[in-house]
Formats: C-alpha cells, sequence, structure tokens
C-alpha cells in the first residue's frame, strides 16, 4: 500500500473562509451600512437578555462554486510540497522582490 499524499480536508478549508469572511472588513461594512438591522423586516440586532436577535449577512449572488474555490486553494496555496520552497525569511523577500 503506497503512502498517502497529506492533503488539508476541503472542511478546514471551508472553516478558514468562513473565519476570513466573519471577520472581513466587506462584512462589517455591510452590517454598518444596514444599521444592524434586517433589510426585509426591519429588525434591529440585539443583546438584551431575554431578547437577543442575531442578524446575519447574506450574499446576493450566493457562493455557489465551493469546488471551484477548493481547487484554486489546492492549485495554489496548498499544492503538490514538491512545488514549494523553504527559504529563510530573507531569501523568501528577495525572491518576491527580484
Amino acid at each position: 500500500m503506497g503512502k498517502r499524499k497529506p492533503e488539508t480536508p476541503r472542511s478546514k478549508i471551508k472553516a478558514a473562509l468562513r473565519m476570513l469572511f466573519l471577520r472581513s472588513r466587506e462584512r462589517a461594512a455591510a452590517l454598518k451600512a444596514a444599521g444592524y438591522c434586517c433589510e426585509r423586516c426591519g429588525v434591529k440586532q440585539s443583546t438584551a437578555k431575554g431578547r437577543e436577535v442575531k442578524v446575519e449577512v447574506h450574499h446576493k449572488d450566493g457562493v455557489l462554486n465551493w469546488d471551484e474555490i477548493y481547487l484554486a486553494v489546492y492549485d495554489h496555496m496548498l499544492c503538490d510540497p514538491g512545488k514549494m520552497e523553504v527559504l529563510c525569511k530573507e531569501c523568501h523577500k528577495k525572491e518576491h522582490s527580484g
């Protein structure tokens, strides 16, 4: 039986992308622009005890191309270790500046 190539599971990629979105300036700007209110019914976000209401940010166009996103991450960031090189910080800086 051959050695299995290490691969980051898609669930970890999706979780990382979700955290990126949850902490993004774009999401924060959308919440602020809407006044932290639902843009359909007008309910306002609240943390008052017993009356907690959460609002969420929805992508109008949806995120329908998860497979393409995963492939891009695998192809460009989580590629085969043979396509990676370990460098010190200075050599890495020179590689990108030169």
